[in-house]
């Protein structure tokens, strides 16, 4: 397994566990990573530990089938054990999210809290004050978002779920297909970011020189999302009832429920809703992702007691 592992110089910092997802990389926690483990007096900080996931960048794949998010996330656990966290908390987004979640559900003694910018959350029932017509002019337009995303951006998912062998074969066979197979993404799935050539070419490289391949990545969709394995990971969209969880919704994200929705999925105690920034919120918008990760762990915030349990 690959990681980048960053620690911080301040006494008491906490184990941060981040996981990235599709069609990003250990990558993604690049900006963040001097904005979490800078020692700032009266803020938390961090250890930061970024994998690679199976079957992405530097990291090995599985060698058999059936490798799903218990196995992600008993991969995921490993490392932090490896380095000497018995305890910690986890970020992420897109398969973060659903990776971060089956830690908590494994883990939950070693998983203290999470922390998620892609709020997969089912809608509540009507009798439990959520109309459409509560709804604030922003929820509106993430649900328009949501809406469009479904609509017009899950082709992809759905390819990957049932056939990843056979856009693997494209992917691994023509750089053009994997350049545009993941720039259509970085495009519509940020909020206007400019993204330069370099940073472009940079991720797409994660894929074209993946030391198990362009096509590798796809295989997740198939082992979590294909009909006949979802019924088994159904826990990710679940409630979790013993890891505090904070949220960070970002407008341009691919689902953008209304903050309340997060309620289902375990215990909040800290809600970040934002006015600008997409999908890649830690590349898009280190700074505010950064941000809420602090005063979710800062003194007087919601994950404070956990904070405490590292302070020596």
């Amino acid at each position: 397994m690959h990681f980048v592992h960053q620690q911080s110089a301040k006494a008491g910092a906490i184990p941060l566990l981040f996981v990235h997802g599709w069609p990003g990389s250990f990558l993604e926690v690049e900006k963040i990573l001097p904005l979490l483990t800078k020692p700032i007096a009266g803020d938390p900080s961090f250890h930061v530990v970024a994998p690679s996931l199976p079957n992405f960048a530097f990291s090995e794949g599985p060698s058999k089938p059936g490798f799903g998010l218990k196995q992600y996330a008993e991969s995921m656990h490993k490392i932090m054990l490896a380095l000497g966290y018995d305890q910690y908390v986890t970020q992420g987004g897109d398969w973060g999210f659903k990776v971060t979640r089956a830690v908590g559900h494994f883990y939950p003694k070693h998983c203290l809290a999470s922390h998620i910018n892609l709020v997969l959350a089912k809608k509540p029932a009507q009798n439990e004050g959520h109309g459409s017509s509560s709804y604030t002019d922003g929820e509106k337009a993430g649900l328009a978002r949501t809406d469009w995303f479904a609509q017009e951006g899950f082709g992809y998912n759905l390819l990957q779920s049932t056939k990843p062998s056979t856009i693997g074969f494209a992917l691994a066979d023509s750089p053009v297909a994997l350049l545009a197979w993941i720039y259509e993404k970085l495009h519509d799935w940020s909020d206007d970011f400019p993204w330069s050539d370099d940073e472009i070419l940079t991720w797409v490289c994660m894929y074209q020189f993946a030391r198990t391949g362009p096509a590798a990545s796809a295989r997740i969709y198939h082992e979590v999302q294909h009909p006949r394995n979802e019924a088994k990971h159904a826990f990710a969209t679940g409630y979790i009832p013993d890891v505090k969880l904070g949220v960070s919704i970002f407008p341009r994200d691919i689902y953008v429920p209304p903050v309340a929705w997060a309620k289902a999925l375990g215990p909040v105690v800290f809600e970040g809703v934002h006015t600008e920034g997409g999908h890649f919120a830690a590349h898009e918008k280190p700074g505010l992702l950064a941000g809420d990760l602090r005063k979710m762990f800062e003194k007087d915030g919601g994950a404070s007691e956990v904070t405490r349990k590292f302070v020596t």
